[in-house]
């Protein structure tokens, strides 16, 4: 028991002095302010810079306040292995999630994309629409069952051929994102500067979006064997 305590309290310390490190950059950033361009603002410039940096330093703030808030709860329950067990596991689950190591279930969106006689849905279509959706906060991503984590490749090979993590896909393109439904549809639907207006109305693509209330999104799936064909097809 005394040993299991020890190591638990020991990843919890290296837990906690990575989010202390990682808010002591982002504050870093911030001091490093370049003083002779302030100087030489004009009156409007520097109160936008202002008004910049202050919203910054609030959202810094915000985050070593709920680091700190973490850190009183990870020290509250290290004394109980039961409970710092759970919050061990629960941080373990969120990671596996962000890895693509597990299956997702969950509410979310569903957009379609297909190439038309107008226009061909391109590799940066797909990955300008996964950006949004990850900055809309989708919790898993998959196009055309393909997982997509943060090391994974988007890449055109030829121009109705799209390949990822080293699979060669084709229109038309099924982007699954499990999160807030509601959020993730408002997200992409903005009149006028949403995804969904811009690409249609502007570059004529087609595509169709989607709220689902159960949709499952599988886990990552290495492919050694399709990661040298791949690579062997590019270098011809």
């Amino acid at each position: 028991m005394n040993k299991n305590k020890i190591i638990m309290t020991i990843i919890i310390g290296l837990i906690c002095f990575v989010l202390v490190y990682v808010m002591f950059l982002q504050f870093k950033v911030i001091e490093q302010t370049d003083l002779t361009e302030i100087k030489t603002m004009q009156e409007s410039e520097l109160r936008e810079a202002i008004a910049s940096w202050k919203s910054k330093y609030e959202e810094v703030n915000e985050e070593l306040l709920s680091t700190i808030e973490k850190k009183h709860e990870y020290e509250e329950k290290i004394n109980s292995n039961e409970e710092a067990t759970e919050i061990l596991e629960q941080e373990l689950e969120t990671a596996n999630i962000i890895l693509g190591k597990t299956d997702v279930k969950g509410e979310g969106v569903i957009v379609t994309l297909s190439d038309n006689d107008e226009a061909l849905i391109t590799a940066r279509d797909l990955i300008i629409l996964v950006n949004e959706l990850k900055d809309a906060g989708a919790e898993a991503i998959s196009i055309n069952d393909q997982r997509i984590t943060n090391m994974t490749d988007i890449a055109d090979i030829t121009d109705k051929n799209i390949v990822i993590n080293s699979q060669r896909i084709t229109s038309p393109y099924t982007v699954k994102a499990i999160g807030n439904k509601t959020y993730l549809q408002s997200a992409l639907s903005v009149k006028n500067v949403g995804f969904i207006d811009e690409y249609i109305n502007i570059y004529n693509k087609s595509i169709k979006l989607e709220t689902k209330d159960n949709i499952k999104i599988l886990k990552y799936e290495a492919n050694e064997r399709a990661d040298k064909m791949v690579l062997k097809y590019i270098d011809k």
